[in-house]
Parts: structure tokens; C-alpha cells; sequence
């Protein structure tokens, strides 16, 4: 297995829920990082904590995903504070849960921009960095939802760009791999975070709610694997999700 120590990754949504735990986790394996969250203080104390408890370098960095100028000001951060970039986790994301007749337009904007673009984006924006240094590796945070056919009803905008982020991740394994760059997607279940802490605890079992325990070793397991091995996809699905009904429910209202 590949040694982590001292390598350098970039994780965005790394203020909170998947983002922070594969964070932590990469930490503990002796990474340096570069954090990207939209909120300053989450983001500056989080480098702090991991900077304190494993002897690492945490650079914070207040990033928009959905803005190109903020994707462009955090590419050369990562490259100016690490020197290398080793690793790219794409995790930053929204949701938004309604039939699509009724769907916000400013919400299917939202979901473009920061589910694809800013997973595409930054990705363009860093991959020539790992070209030139020989090798690296892109891990997309993606979607359980991605292994329903047809997308759940009042996620078919979100399920459907993730769909496309799938695909894209496929493909750019393919064009990479005689680079020495390994993509990897990760379609993780519905995960107890902050944004499925909301839901009324009458609607939803908890033991349909995975703990990030699983999605932090699949991270681990894809950045660890031989030079010549890539995992192309890892599903991470509670035993217990229901393939007929839905995790989240239609009629209720989803967490802000």
C-alpha cells in the first residue's frame, strides 16, 4: 500500500459532514492540506484542530465552487502552499428536493454550477499540475442516488447532474490512466450529516443513515491502493436502504 505522509491534497466542502470527516481522515495518514469551504470560521478552526492533533500543515481557504474566480484563486493557493498536489477530493455540494414543475430556477442554477461545474472546473484547473509531477490522484464525491434507475422523484436535477459528474469521472479515468493519474468516483448512501440532521425523525429510521466511518476509509483506500491498481468506482450503501421507497421522503420539506 502507498504511503500518504507528507503528500499534499485539496478537499472542498471540507468544513463539515463527508468533507470534514475524509479531511480528518487524510490527516491522520500524515497529509498536508488545502481546505476549501465557503465559511471562514468552520474552515480556519478545522486547520487549527487537525494542524494541532496530527502535525500537519492545514491551509485554509474560503472558496466558492460555484464561482470560477474563487476555483482559479484555489488552485494557486494549492499549488503555491503545498508545492505538490498529490490528491483531489471533490466534495463540496448542495441539494435541493422538489418536483421539478415546482423546482426554484434559481435552485437547478445552484445545483449546475457547484455539482458539476465546480467538480469539472477545478479538475481542469489542477490536472495539468499532476501532469507535469508525473501522477495524482481525483477522488469525485458523487451519489448513491446514481444506482437508482430512474432518478428518486423530486431529485432528478440533482441525480441527474451527478449522473453526468459520473460519467465525466468514467471518461477522464480513461484519458489519465497513461499519466499516472488514477479517478476514482465514490457514490456514497445517505449519510448522517448536518444536511440529513434536519429530517423529521418519524419519517426516516436512523439505522438508514450511515455514519462518514465507511466514506473515509473508501477515500483512504483509493489515494493507498498499488501504483498500477485504480479503483474506478466505490459504492458505499447502508445495508438497510430501501430500494423501493425512498431515504428522504417526497413530501417532506428538505433541510436548508
Amino acid at each position: 500500500m502507498e504511503s500518504l505522509k507528507g503528500k499534499g491534497a485539496v478537499i472542498t466542502g471540507a468544513s463539515r459532514g463527508i468533507g470534514k470527516a475524509i479531511s480528518t481522515a487524510l490527516a491522520r495518514e500524515g497529509m498536508n492540506l488545502v481546505l476549501a469551504a465557503r465559511g471562514r470560521g468552520e474552515i480556519n478552526e478545522l486547520c487549527a484542530h487537525l494542524m494541532e492533533a496530527y502535525s500537519v500543515r492545514a491551509f485554509p481557504v474560503v472558496c466558492d465552487v460555484s464561482k470560477q474566480a474563487d476555483l482559479e484563486r484555489l488552485a494557486m493557493e494549492a499549488v503555491s502552499k503545498l508545492g505538490r498536489v498529490d490528491a483531489l477530493i471533490n466534495n463540496a455540494g448542495v441539494s435541493s428536493q422538489h418536483l421539478f414543475h415546482k423546482q426554484p430556477l434559481e435552485d437547478i442554477q445552484k445545483l449546475m454550477q457547484t455539482n458539476f461545474f465546480g467538480y469539472v472546473m477545478l479538475t481542469r484547473l489542477l490536472i495539468n499540475h499532476m501532469v507535469e509531477n508525473g501522477g495524482g490522484s481525483i477522488v469525485n464525491v458523487v451519489s448513491g442516488s446514481t444506482l437508482v434507475d430512474p432518478p428518486p422523484k423530486t431529485f432528478i436535477v440533482y441525480s441527474s447532474l451527478k449522473w453526468a459528474l459520473r460519467a465525466f469521472t468514467k471518461g477522464l479515468f480513461w484519458e489519465m490512466r497513461d499519466y499516472n493519474i488514477k479517478v476514482t468516483s465514490l457514490l456514497p448512501g445517505v449519510t448522517d450529516t448536518s444536511l440529513t440532521g434536519n429530517l423529521d425523525p418519524a419519517t426516516i429510521e436512523p439505522s438508514r443513515l450511515m455514519t462518514t466511518e465507511a466514506i473515509e476509509r473508501a477515500v483512504v483506500f483509493a489515494l493507498t491502493v498499488p501504483r498500477n491498481v485504480c479503483p474506478l468506482e466505490i459504492s458505499v450503501i447502508n445495508q438497510q436502504t430501501p430500494w423501493k421507497m425512498p431515504v428522504i421522503p417526497y413530501k417532506q420539506e428538505h433541510p436548508k
